[in-house]
């Protein structure tokens, strides 16, 4: 199957509140995950109220009147269309014939057809084009040979393949929600005579720090004072612990920023703090753990796939280990035969439910290898699966373009590299405490590059109409420049290309015309004078060249010199990526783009 990306949202609740106020809030802090539709349905005195459609959920509440929905139980929920186009007939919540089951999913379900077609020879009726309706159906046929409904529910979801995430309300059973997960992230929040499901937790934040997070295979009956997990195959009880959020509300809002994506550049001099000293203590432990490992696979997918890029340069300049990195998608295929208890596999995800990555690190745990979680969620599901976990402690990050996720998983890499090296004793003590000095010192170069915030917004006005951009660098500035062409790619629609500036000269070089902008990452280092040689070709080509770099010398070589303070070339990828961040949302902004709401993209990709 082709990657679809899950972007929908939901959001329960169960207690003393009207549930239509919370519901809605709810939806709006999971707006950033992207949807064409919205809905939401309530329940009062056995009845079942529903209202939804396609648009935005501003325009439906108002519309459709959300805030006037009765009843202090309901879930909601924000579609972005799979099966079946965006209307008002395919938004979630759907519901069986009798209109006593309604509920809401995020996945897909690939035996839909199949299903569907066994449920329409015994007379059901469908509404939608939608594979989740099917799930409710199901449930509905179950019921009339279960003796409850939570047996029903059981023995239906035990029929469907695939993905999905569900929130599920019965008009039968008045004081209680269901909630089921399998591959699509679900996380409770435990209040005081109240209680919360959601797709993520600042959905429900403002109310509760108090989290449950559900595993693959798990179900959650809530009410209003309690909730249960058990397993979806056998209905036996898990028990599960209740963590604690440090999270405020107000990280996860904009806190005046006109973007989060803002907002979020300008948070990394704190995040990249927190990222140190979060794992100050225990970093010295997982580097024993792994020292021994000389087959190392880093997987990732996207932003975190150039942190693994990164992270193989610290690993083979100061470990002298040579790691392979794979993109997620691609491990399960190539490396199955390759992985044995001798296998170190180190997976990178943001949000801890990308589905490529998760599917690379189940694999890794089946063959026998260690398996090395850097992730930023808390309790997410790379985290479960993982033998040993390093958070990058970036805080929650709404804005789809990852940048503080990015700086704070470099800033982890190379405190793990630094640590590697000095076990195995491959870098002198006086070097990695160089380095360790410099990287401490990283929030504030991080601080320096961004007051260029002015000079790159007049930058962007000045290149808004370009059509093409080039960002080239070498060594372990390759990956900044492919991180720079991405972060270009998502948000303001122009196409960019990052490359190996050594290889600019073997085709690339006849795409150079005229005024094309040139992005050079060029610090002083190993390959200075290399990369001063390629900007000099793209010059004579006439090429717009915009140079990153600490030494005076690019001011006689580029049109644009960004002056980027002076820190050991394994450092630069940190700073020298914030300058690149900032371009890109100016010229987002300056073309009428959401930088926070890039089309066609979400925050994570949970299904493949």
């Amino acid at each position: 199957m082709g990657k679809v990306v899950d972007v929908c949202g939901i959001i329960g609740y169960i207690g003393d509140r009207p549930a239509c106020e919370v519901i809605v809030k709810g939806l709006k802090r999971l707006e950033y995950r992207g949807y064409d539709s919205a809905g939401i349905v309530t329940e009062e005195g056995g009845r079942l109220y529903i209202k939804k459609g396609a648009g935005r959920i501003d325009e439906l509440a108002e519309k459709l009147g959300f805030l006037e929905m009765p009843g202090k139980r309901g879930i909601g929920h924000t579609r972005w269309a799979t099966h079946g186009v965006p209307n008002d007939s395919n938004a979630h919540p759907q519901t069986d014939c009798s209109g006593e089951i309604a509920l809401v999913h995020n996945g897909i379900i690939e035996n839909f057809a199949e299903l569907r077609g066994e449920l329409l020879g015994k007379g059901h009726t469908f509404k939608s084009d939608t594979d989740t309706e099917t799930i409710a159906h199901l449930i509905e046929e179950e019921l009339k040979s279960s003796s409850n409904f939570e047996e029903a529910l059981r023995k239906a979801l035990k029929r469907l393949k695939g993905s999905f995430a569900l929130g599920i309300i019965y008009t039968g059973e008045p004081d209680r929600l269901y909630f089921v997960r399998n591959e699509s992230p679900l996380v409770l929040g435990i209040g005081d005579g109240e209680t919360f499901a959601a797709s993520d937790i600042p959905a429900f934040l403002e109310y509760t720090n108090r989290v449950v997070f559900l595993d693959d295979g798990e179900y959650a009956v809530i009410t209003m004072d309690s909730y249960v997990v058990k397993k979806l195959d056998t209905g036996e009880v898990v028990e599960k612990s209740v963590q604690e959020i440090t999270w405020t509300l107000e990280m996860a809002e904009k806190a005046g920023y006109p973007h989060f994506m803002l907002k979020e550049i300008h948070e990394q001099p704190r995040a990249i703090k927190d990222a140190i000293h979060g794992n100050r203590e225990i970093i010295r432990g997982i580097a024993e753990e792994i020292a021994n490992y000389d087959r190392i696979i880093f997987v990732a997918m996207g932003t975190s796939y150039h942190a693994a890029l990164v992270g193989k340069y610290l690993f083979q300049r100061l470990a002298k280990k040579v790691p392979i990195v794979e993109e997620a998608s691609e491990f399960r295929y190539e490396f199955e035969d390759l992985i044995d208890d001798r296998t170190l596999v180190i997976a990178i995800t943001q949000s801890g439910e990308t589905a490529d990555t998760l599917a690379a690190m189940k694999l890794a745990k089946k063959k026998g290898a260690k398996v090395l979680a850097v992730v930023n969620v808390v309790g997410s599901m790379a985290t479960r699966i993982a033998d040993l976990t390093l958070y990058t402690h970036a805080g929650p990050e709404i804005g789809v373009a990852a940048t503080k996720t990015y700086t704070t998983q470099l800033t982890v890499l190379t405190m793990l590299a630094i640590e590697l090296a000095r076990i195995i004793g491959t870098a002198s003590e006086e070097h990695l405490r160089r380095l360790e000095e410099e990287l401490i010192r990283t929030p504030e170069l991080v601080e320096l590059a961004l007051k260029h915030d002015g000079a790159l917004r007049e930058l962007a006005e000045a290149l808004m109409d370009s059509r093409d951009f080039f960002y080239i660098g070498r060594g372990v500035g390759f990956p900044t420049a492919l991180e720079g062409a991405l972060k270009l790619k998502e948000i303001s629609y122009i196409h960019a290309e990052g490359l190996s500036a050594g290889e600019l000269k073997h085709g690339p070089l006849a795409l150079i015309e005229d005024g094309v902008p040139v992005v050079a990452i060029a610090p002083s280092g190993k390959t200075f004078e290399k990369m001063v040689s390629n900007i000099e070709e793209a010059k004579a080509r006439r090429a717009f060249v915009i140079a990153l770099g600490d030494s005076k010398k690019l001011e006689k070589v580029a049109d644009v010199f960004i002056q980027m303070p002076e820190v050991d070339e394994l450092l630069t990828p940190i700073p020298y990526v914030v300058p690149l961040q900032l371009l890109a949302y100016h010229l987002a902004v300056l073309r009428g783009n959401d930088p926070d709401k890039p089309r066609n993209l979400a925050k994570s990709v949970t299904v493949e």
